[in-house]
């Protein structure tokens, strides 16, 4: 029997870009589910598949093989009319928010944008009214409905991405790196911004990014991806404490410790990246861990629920894991 909790489930999703010689592995084989109201962090190194993933998800970019169930729709196979009732349910908010703003358009108009396209509200004045409540909801002062993209700083122009995401009131939203670009002051605020609006709207977050405080701070559950494989998937504190994947150690040892003089270990990885371009037999990191045996040449590791709710993809996890067993034993 079907989980109803679960608004999102993704079975095996592949997507794989054609290039002069082969084919390149972009998204491989992942598979995940997202409940309703929660949040799904997704790390990893630039490259790795992130935002490809976010972007097949939302049939921006067609799948390759595998499957995006989305509160009981097959997303990949949706015709024209199930397509369009879907892009009200999932919305996107882009990494960057000055090049995903239209130029040519208004504040107001931007966001107004979308509730035009799917004739949400009959007149114009509702529409405006509309637009007004959205404005107040990411806390845009109403005095900028009139300025344009150019003429506002990043803090501001990432609000003015929420609001035309919330506009269609979506139950699903991709955060494309949404912070990134911005200082760590206006960071605090979008973060604290996009959990207020999940408490009242119930929204579901796929949040992708690098920056792993980040993740930790909004996140219930994390997927670790690394050249397209998914590593390591867990709760968010589960992660923090208790890795268990060579390469999230490597990921956490990076985050750097906010206090003078404070020591910490650093694990530095060596060795050569793996093409994602036809990749040989065996696992990615292989090259570059420091765990590595003959096993780990040869043959893929799979997705092992090693503890419950923890799953990683490595031929060494059970010996990690009764290396760290005390940790295990609440």
């Amino acid at each position: 029997m079907a989980n109803e909790n679960v608004l999102l489930q993704v079975n095996n999703l592949k997507k794989y870009f054609k290039t002069a010689k082969e084919q390149l592995h972009a998204v491989d084989d992942i598979t995940f589910s997202l409940e309703r109201g929660k949040t799904l962090g997704v790390v990893g190194e630039s490259g790795c598949g992130k935002s490809t993933l976010g972007r097949t998800i939302l049939n921006l970019l067609p799948a390759t093989s595998g499957e995006v169930i989305f509160d009981g729709v097959h997303v990949e196979n949706a015709n024209k009319k199930q397509m369009s009732h879907l892009r009200q349910e999932m919305q996107i908010i882009f990494q960057d928010p000055f090049s995903s703003l239209d130029p040519r358009l208004s504040v107001s108009e931007i966001i107004m944008e979308p509730l035009e396209i799917y004739h949400i509200y009959p007149t114009r004045q509702e529409r405006q009214k509309r637009v007004e409540e959205l404005m107040d909801t990411v806390g845009l002062a109403r005095r900028l409905a009139n300025s344009y993209p150019h003429e506002l700083d990043g803090g501001r122009r990432q609000r003015i991405g929420v609001a035309r995401a919330l506009a269609l009131n979506p139950k699903f939203i991709v955060c494309d790196e949404p912070v990134s670009a911005l200082d760590v002051s206006i960071q605090a605020q979008i973060l604290n911004l996009m959990q207020d609006l999940q408490e009242q709207h119930g929204l579901a977050y796929m949040f992708i990014t690098h920056d792993l405080s980040v993740v930790k701070h909004i996140s219930d559950d994390i997927l670790v991806m690394y050249l397209g494989k998914m590593v390591e998937k867990c709760q968010a504190k589960e992660l923090f404490r208790n890795h268990l994947h060579p390469y999230t150690s490597a990921l956490l040892s990076a985050i750097p410790v906010p206090e003078i003089g404070a020591a910490k270990d650093r694990i530095l990885l060596q060795g050569e990246i793996s093409s994602p371009i036809n990749p040989k037999p065996g696992c990615r990191f292989a090259n570059r861990c420091a765990y590595v045996c003959e096993t780990c040449l040869q043959k893929e590791p799979e997705m092992r629920e090693v503890v419950p709710g923890h799953f990683v993809a490595c031929h060494r996890g059970e010996e990690r894991k009764k290396e760290r067993k005390d940790i295990y034993e609440f």
